[in-house]
């Protein structure tokens, strides 16, 4: 079994579920008393959120480095970030260290590719929807991305940090995404990726008709299946 190499605390609540989830599914595939070999390392989110305030992504680039390099030091053999909004800098991220990085976007366009669809609503931080690096991503794959309008993506990533990362759930923002995804499946989209790791804590399948993809499962299972392959 190879060693998990996390970076984690963006933010913690779903942090917590990574490790639980990631340890749920190695020992339902290995079995008897067997888990995860898992490092993490936890940042305080906010000395990142300090960072991206004053758009200084050089310096989150540079903490998300210096992470990973010590993870790789302590013997991992793949990195996995534990948010979506980490992967604006995984290309640069992965330039600077040695092992892999296990991508959520990768893992969520095979998992809209497998569903057949090729048009998708994106949720998750301004910077996620906003910024190309998860559309490209998906491109790469042959899958459109849609976005929310401005006032939209505003309320989700303003839900995102003043509830969902501080574990708090009101049944009136969860209307209020449900709103979002149904104005985006009249828009075209076939599916909805729950973007950032926060959101389907909030958001589950069977809150909507429309296929949703849980980045966090899908990150998981393919955090997993790393961590398992010969």
């Amino acid at each position: 079994m190879k060693t998990i190499g996390l970076i984690g605390g963006t933010g913690w609540i779903s942090t917590i579920e990574y490790y639980r989830l990631i340890n749920q599914g190695i020992n339902d595939r290995v079995g008897g008393l067997n888990a995860a070999r898992c490092l993490l390392y936890s940042f305080n989110y906010a000395d990142i959120a300090d960072l991206n305030q004053k758009n200084d992504h050089a310096g989150v680039l540079k903490m998300v480095t210096d992470a990973a390099q010590k993870l790789e030091g302590a013997g991992v053999d793949c990195i996995a970030l534990c948010a979506n909004t980490l992967h604006f800098y995984a290309d640069d991220l992965q330039n600077k260290i040695s092992k892999p990085i296990v991508h959520i976007g990768s893992a969520t366009a095979d998992k809209i590719r497998e569903k057949g669809l090729t048009k998708v609503g994106l949720l998750g931080t301004k910077i996620t929807m906003e910024e190309d690096f998860y559309k490209n991503r998906l491109s790469n794959f042959q899958i459109q991305t849609l976005i929310p309008n401005n006032r939209e993506r505003a309320f989700i990533h303003r839900s995102i940090f003043t509830e969902l990362i501080k574990n708090i759930f009101i049944d009136k923002t969860k209307e209020q995404f449900l709103q979002i995804m149904s104005n985006l499946k009249q828009e075209g989209a076939e599916g909805i990726i729950l973007g950032c790791t926060e959101i389907p804590l909030l958001i589950t399948q069977s809150d909507i008709n429309i296929p949703v993809f849980n980045t966090l499962e899908i990150h998981v299972k393919a955090i997993v299946d790393f961590a398992l392959c010969e």
